[in-house]
């Protein structure tokens, strides 16, 4: 077969090859120094790259859990979102297919939200987020970013004008269209939902290979259905995100527990009255089979010199007054406050072990029996060098409809953030992270779509978003009918 002549901007570079088009035969890239045979399609015109150097495949081929091995056929980094569209459109003709991977994290070190093949595409062709890196604007009132922007490169600059976003991860080193695709949780979700739901307006290229722009009164269905749906109708290219006045100075409020029901009791009283702009709390999982304690930490933010009362903003609560703490920080450096932590595991050698979390949305009124029933199954050398969090939030905060929660008004994060000692066998941590999540949905719990949770079917999901499957699949087949998009959620087979 004569190789099709190609102009210089639809040549890929490869480790050490030219790459001329697609072998819809083997299924391989073909190159100008290796003979054809079978049907060779010509590579599209790019105003990026796209390659298949062995290294920037394997550096594609895994996620932060190292759990999974999802190897691309190619990686794609584009020059823009039309780059993506003319990819998406060439896979959907090669029957190959697409996902975003955020590649967040600092420097070389990976972090993502993916933990369990999420954003892998084995076989396909991986689009490198990090190539999407610019802050377009920034106003007094939001800020307009590429989705491969981290959070913490948005609150630089944002933090620099004055301003800071209203939630925050609490890893600020994570692509702001990962977290967007999935929800992104933090600290003030009881106060402004998801990171998703502080999203005015987003670019995406669908599973149709359009560039489109969705707001809630544009294109609704698919700004509701991009927002928190894993990624599975397109992928997001730029956001705009809302931006609020950042206080100066957060003071830090940490309270410790003996007792389970009087944890939640007072995580209750926090939520109900709203004191605290920042709330969130952790299981201590204790050695040798001692009780769980239990921590919540709540932050008060100010401006100036002079902090907050403690007094009324701890009435009420009954920790164990003893070992109470109360520490002022700047407000930047809270919200930094787990680059610190991450450092230290990584100087351990913990960053690269395999990492089975768990992340799960608890009905409220069966948060005791849970974690009455789950917590004595964990142990330290469970959780490593990680933690567990758990605290409440109120559902209606979540106004994007694939944000699926519980069916009550409050909800708890359970979210088991386990750092096992390098060289631990994973798969027993994925056996149970199954059993303790086939419990959880009978008791009315759904899951975070990130985590690891091994053998998801397509039933599984259908179980998951209950009423609103039928709008996923609604909107699925309309903006991405070939089932391009995300494989590795395991949604649409």
């Amino acid at each position: 077969m004569n190789r099709p002549h190609l102009s210089r901007r639809a040549v890929l570079t490869g480790a050490a090859a030219t790459v001329i088009g697609y072998n819809t035969t083997t299924r391989s890239w073909a190159t100008a120094e290796s003979p054809a045979s079978g049907r060779l399609v010509p590579v599209p015109p790019l105003q990026g790259t796209l390659t298949t150097n062995p290294a920037t495949r394997a550096a594609f081929a895994q996620d932060f859990g190292r759990l999974t091995t999802t190897t691309p056929y190619a990686v794609l980094t584009p020059a823009g979102a039309q780059d993506i569209a003319t990819i998406i459109n060439f896979a959907r003709r090669n029957n190959l297919k697409v996902a975003m991977n955020g590649q967040s994290g600092t420097g070389t070190d990976l972090e993502s939200h993916s933990n369990y093949g999420q954003a892998g595409v084995a076989g396909g062709i991986s689009v490198n987020a990090r190539a999407l890196n610019r802050i377009h604007a920034i106003t007094p009132t939001n800020a307009t970013v590429d989705a491969g922007v981290t959070w913490a490169q948005l609150t630089e600059a944002a933090l620099a004008h004055g301003l800071t976003p209203p939630c925050l991860t609490d890893y600020l080193h994570l692509s702001v269209g990962g977290t967007i695709s999935v929800g992104g949780i933090g600290s003030t979700v009881h106060k402004y939902g998801l990171q998703a739901d502080t999203v005015e307006a987003i670019e995406i290229v669908t599973g149709t290979g359009r560039v489109l722009t969705a707001t809630p009164t544009c294109n609704a269905d698919l700004f509701h259905g991009a927002l928190a749906g894993a990624g599975q109708i397109g992928i997001i290219t730029r956001a705009t995100l809302k931006l609020v006045p950042a206080p100066e100075n957060a003071r830090v409020f940490t309270l410790f527990y003996d007792d389970l029901t009087t944890y939640l009791t007072d995580q209750q009283t926090l939520l109900n009255d709203g004191r605290f702009p920042s709330q969130v709390g952790e299981v201590l999982v204790q050695p040798n089979g001692q009780p769980p304690r239990y921590k919540i930490e709540a932050v008060a933010h100010y401006n100036g010199t002079t902090p907050p009362d403690p007094a009324p903003l701890l009435a009420g609560l009954t920790p164990v007054s003893a070992q109470t703490t109360i520490t002022d920080t700047t407000y930047r450096d809270y919200t930094y406050r787990v680059d610190a932590f991450a450092d230290s595991i990584k100087q351990l050698g913990y960053w690269d072990a395999p990492k089975p979390w768990l992340s799960l949305f608890l009905p409220a009124t069966r948060t005791r029996a849970f974690l009455t029933e789950t917590l004595p199954q964990l142990t330290p050398d469970d959780i490593g060098q990680g933690l567990l969090l758990c605290y409440p939030f109120h559902t209606g905060k979540l106004t994007h409809p694939l944000a699926v929660t519980p069916a009550e008004p409050v909800a708890y994060l359970f979210d088991l953030l386990a750092f096992p000692h390098p060289g631990t066998d994973p798969q027993p941590a994925l056996t149970r992270n199954r059993r303790i999540y086939d419990r959880a949905v009978q008791l009315g719990a759904k899951r975070y779509p990130v985590g690891a949770i091994p053998r998801m079917t397509p039933a599984d999901w259908q179980t998951h978003y209950g009423p609103q499957w039928a709008t996923l699949t609604t909107t699925k087949n309309r903006y991405d009918p070939t089932h391009t998009l995300t494989p590795g959620q395991n949604i649409f087979p």
